[in-house]
């Protein structure tokens, strides 16, 4: 008898059947470590202030305390903060995700000296810390009268984002170049071909994009901190700052519970989007 047939492999199908399995496992252990904070988070704006600061650890509330949510709501203005959010984030998401979308198109389709070394540049600065560029952009703001106002989002996303370039410029880079050469023969300028051909067709990203940026502003809290005050500031900072006893001191379950409900906004925009998500990402990979 052969070594073989001492030690059959098992059936391709069982092998499939295991290697599933071990994926579903890891699956669903990498999704219990991403979900568990939300979990934890959930259960604190559950409790009574006594939960939250006893010891040990309570897990779980004796009794639910879903009278939370609603003092949350209404000890302070949550819909006016919520709109000031909305306001903010809604301004920079939609004009970064153009800008960074026209910057990736000269990135990607036309030629210049020194493209590569500015586009290195560009990339470069994604490692540079918030906190660096925050002050002086701060003073640039105060002296140009903009402090307490919405004019620094719509700066910002005037300005384009290098991440948000990167991704454009390797999706339009993707594209076969007869779109543009048919378009420059019937008469089009690049501005022309990048809204009427290139813009249509960078729907995934333009997706992707625009969630990626709405997070970002909605989930700030340095930068309205700041710049803003107590009357134009947005949810996140109520959220942190609002729920005190006359103290000072935190109420750590309306906190949470003022929290999970901050963060419900931007679970819905990523459920309603989660395809075209996916897609932009999918679709702007490294060439």
């Amino acid at each position: 008898m052969t070594a073989t047939s001492l030690n059959p492999k098992p059936p391709v199908r069982v092998r499939i059947r295991v290697n599933r399995l071990v994926l579903y496992t890891v699956l669903v252990v990498v999704t219990g470590l991403f979900l568990g904070p939300f979990g934890w988070l959930v259960l604190t704006g559950l409790k009574t202030s006594a939960e939250t600061a006893a010891a040990p650890v309570h897990w779980v509330p004796e009794v639910f305390q879903w009278h939370n949510f609603a003092d949350a709501y209404k000890l302070i203005d949550f819909l006016g903060y919520a709109r000031n959010s909305l306001i903010i984030a809604l301004i920079y998401a939609v004009l970064v995700t153009l800008s960074s979308a026209w910057v990736g198109y000269g990135f990607a389709r036309l030629d210049a000296p020194g493209k590569k070394t500015l586009f290195g540049i560009l990339i470069g600065s994604m490692m540079l810390p918030q906190m660096i560029t925050l002050l002086p952009t701060y003073l640039i703001f105060a002296k140009l009268g903009m402090v307490d106002t919405y004019w620094p989002w719509v700066l910002w996303g005037l300005s384009a984002a290098p991440y948000l370039v990167f991704l454009f410029r390797q999706f339009f880079a993707g594209l076969p170049r007869e779109l543009e050469e048919a378009a420059i023969v019937d008469g089009c300028g690049y501005a022309q071909i990048f809204w009427r051909i290139f813009l249509p067709q960078s729907w995934p990203v333009l997706s992707a994009s625009f969630v990626i940026a709405f997070t970002w502003t909605w989930g700030d809290y340095i930068a309205p901190q700041l710049l803003l005050s107590t009357d134009r500031t947005t949810l996140a900072v109520a959220v942190m700052t609002s729920y005190v006893t006359t103290g000072g001191q935190p109420v750590t379950n309306l906190q949470a519970a003022g929290s999970v409900m901050y963060v419900v906004p931007i679970l819905l925009i990523f459920l309603i989007a989660q395809r075209g998500f996916v897609a932009g990402m999918s679709t702007s990979g490294l060439k």
